[in-house]
Parts: C-alpha cells; sequence; structure tokens
C-alpha cells in the first residue's frame, strides 16, 4: 500500500521533522495540532477556548486535505497541560464533532510546545 503525506497551507506548516498528515489506504494519521495560526504561524492563545477552537479548526483542515471531515475521525486524542479544562475541551468538542462520536483520550502533559495548553492529534477513516 502506498504512503501519500498529507499537506495544507490552511493548517500551520510542521514545526520539526514530519507530515502535517500521512494516508495509507483509507486511513490517515494526522500529526499533533497545537493553536498555531496557519497563516502568521503564531499562537492563538489569548483563552484557552481560543487554543481549542485553533487546534479543532487546525485538524479540520488537514482532514479536508485529505479528502474527508472531522465526522471521520475514529480516534481523537487530546493532551492537555491542565485536566481542569476537560470540561471547556468537551463543551466546544461539540461545536466541531457530532454523534456518534470518535473514541477518545484526554491526556494530561507537563507542557507541549511552544506553550500551548492543548494539543490534539487523530486518526481517520474514508469511505
Amino acid at each position: 500500500m502506498s504512503r501519500q503525506i498529507i499537506h495544507t497551507d490552511d493548517a500551520p506548516a510542521a514545526i520539526g521533522p514530519y507530515s502535517q498528515a500521512v494516508k495509507i489506504g483509507d486511513t490517515v494519521y494526522l500529526s499533533g495540532q497545537i493553536p498555531l495560526d496557519a497563516a502568521t504561524m503564531t499562537m492563538v492563545n489569548a483563552t484557552i477556548e481560543d487554543e481549542i477552537h485553533q487546534v479543532f479548526k487546525n485538524l479540520r483542515a488537514v482532514c479536508t486535505a485529505a479528502g474527508g471531515g472531522l465526522g471521520d475521525i475514529a480516534k481523537l486524542n487530546i493532551f492537555l497541560t491542565d485536566l481542569g479544562h476537560f470540561a471547556t475541551v468537551n463543551a466546544i468538542m461539540v461545536q466541531y464533532f457530532s454523534a456518534p462520536f470518535p473514541a477518545r483520550a484526554a491526556i494530561g502533559v507537563a507542557s507541549l510546545p511552544r506553550g500551548s495548553r492543548i494539543e490534539a492529534d487523530a486518526v481517520m477513516v474514508l469511505g
């Protein structure tokens, strides 16, 4: 099975040696997204709500570039530097996802790139 690298200018460019996503067959592996603005590569971090929205917008842009959408995500991983934001993530997530929701993990971590308070990656299945 061939690997296809997914790239879009509508999501932040990779800040390391990785691709925004890799498609193998009908499965797309999305790299972690932090709340970077794609146009300026600056953090959108005035509030945790701003960060959460930007992360979901970035994931959506990569999903679209791969030929799918957020509704095609089978597994979502969310990393938070403060699990006290768990309820806020849930409240905002339902603005981007609808039932049936993807499988999900929410993991507390000590730190994230560029001082982000949230990062999310995903596995999307097309078809």
